[in-house]
């Protein structure tokens, strides 16, 4: 959640972020009225305990008739100190409602606007020119059948629309895929991990995505339960309810999960092939660090992208997310866009965030520093103090659309495929060839 502090002194700058995402301001009045009454309950309640205590002092000095008043006195205030207690309660949670009703304030530096407003940052690479080669580039359907990498028919058979196998030389190229970004991560200081695909209500909620997500996220039925879009959310949870050491920081993770997605909103969007799936597998990057170092870990994320992306031989973009185009939790999104030359158009392949603190407030991560060293929010002991931690983080490798993005761009007029350079030891080969003779 963003923080109380900026929405009591600074409302109006929260009201500018609300319109930067093309968002009404009405939930910063009623946060300011819920906070309002928050005080007030505060305030009653703890008048109500001290006459309530004031009075259980002055029964045992008592006699008689006196006595009896007071502790008929006494009965009264005890149910309006029950009454006042649950009205203070009922004004906490509405208080806590209003606040995470809030998307994290947009940087100054992001594009304001919906989804075609972003801005491109960068063009890396050169898309190639088919016509100059002589052939009619297939698209990664065509090349998958032509492989024995991808099953459709068979996905659509066992567990409906945008669903599919990886076979052969395609479950190959995953592999190799997971096996490089995790090699790359470690190289660059990253502590690998397996993530859950399960988690509670609360890891759903800490992050953001029971709020304009929710849509898009599967629930198990019967069980307090969700199935994770990303690893982003159990890396967050993973430090919840904890005090990290400050001089720890930062601590960076490469987390391989499956991710699930309804896809809801999509009707109509991609329903050929495995650009936009009902489950993907995903190495995602995910960083806890301090809130003066968010920005600079940012650039970082995105420098790692863009390496992976390098390694694989892809022409991309990067482009600055439009404001409106923003997860619930980020302040600035980051994407690299490859070429996919069968639609003649750069598509998303990896993003990065920078969350500050709005998901650790949600899940009561901060860190124990050197005093002074950060924004401390008390005392931690002799010289050290809590203070809040920001988070982060960006896909190095979401599968299904970085085999899209290889298959195609480095396809050959045979139907053949080249295998990147940086893959080929763990592919054991240079190019993958079809199963059968391409037509055409």
């Amino acid at each position: 959640m963003i923080d109380p502090r900026i929405l009591r002194d600074d409302p109006d700058r929260v009201r500018a972020a609300q319109a930067k995402r093309g968002l009404a301001d009405a939930v910063v009045d009623t946060a300011l009225a819920a906070d309002a009454a928050r005080r007030a309950a505060i305030g009653e309640f703890e008048a109500k305990r001290a006459q309530q205590k004031q009075l259980g002092k002055q029964i045992p000095q008592a006699q008689g008739e006196e006595k009896q008043a007071l502790l008929a006195q006494t009965k009264t205030l005890a149910a309006e100190v029950k009454a006042a207690e649950a009205a203070q309660g009922e004004a906490e949670e509405a208080w806590r409602a209003a606040l995470l009703s809030i998307p994290n304030l947009a940087d100054e530096q992001t594009p304001a606007g919906g989804e075609d407003d972003f801005v491109v940052l960068e063009t890396v690479g050169t898309p190639r020119d088919f016509a100059a080669e002589g052939f009619e580039p297939r698209d990664h359907v065509e090349l998958g059948r032509l492989l024995g990498a991808i099953d459709l028919d068979r996905g659509a058979k066992v567990s409906g629309s945008r669903f599919y196998f990886l076979t052969g030389v395609g479950a190959e190229l995953e592999l190799a895929l997971v096996n490089l970004a995790m090699e790359q991560a470690r190289e660059v200081g990253f502590t690998q991990v397996i993530a859950p695909s399960m988690v509670k209500p609360r890891a759903m909620d800490g992050t953001g995505f029971l709020g304009q997500a929710a849509d898009d996220v599967y629930r198990i039925e019967g069980q307090d339960m969700y199935l994770v879009g990303t690893s982003e959310v159990p890396m967050a949870a993973y430090h919840s309810d904890e005090i990290l050491d400050g001089a720890s920081l930062p601590l960076r993770y490469a987390a391989f999960s499956p991710c699930f997605r309804k896809e809801a909103g999509s009707h109509g969007k991609d329903t050929k092939g495995i650009i936009r799936v009902h489950w993907f597998d995903k190495v995602e990057m995910f960083v806890y660090t301090t809130p003066e170092e968010a920005v600079a870990e940012h650039q970082r994320l995105l420098e790692w992208e863009k390496m992976f992306l390098d390694k694989l031989e892809l022409a991309y973009q990067v482009i600055d997310v439009a404001a409106g185009d923003l997860g619930l939790s980020a302040i600035r999104k980051f994407d690299c866009e490859a070429w996919i030359p069968t639609q003649g158009k750069y598509r998303e392949l990896t993003s990065t965030s920078n969350c500050t603190e709005f998901q650790t407030r949600r899940l009561d991560t901060r860190a124990r520093y050197a005093a002074g060293a950060a924004a401390g929010e008390g005392s931690g002991g002799s010289g050290t103090e809590v203070g809040p931690v920001a988070t982060l983080n960006g896909t190095l490798c979401a599968m299904t659309r970085t085999i899209v993005a290889i298959l195609e761009t480095h396809q050959q007029a045979d139907g053949s495929v080249r295998v990147p350079k940086a893959l080929q030891k763990w592919m054991g080969r240079e190019v993958l060839e079809p199963l059968e003779p391409a037509r055409g």
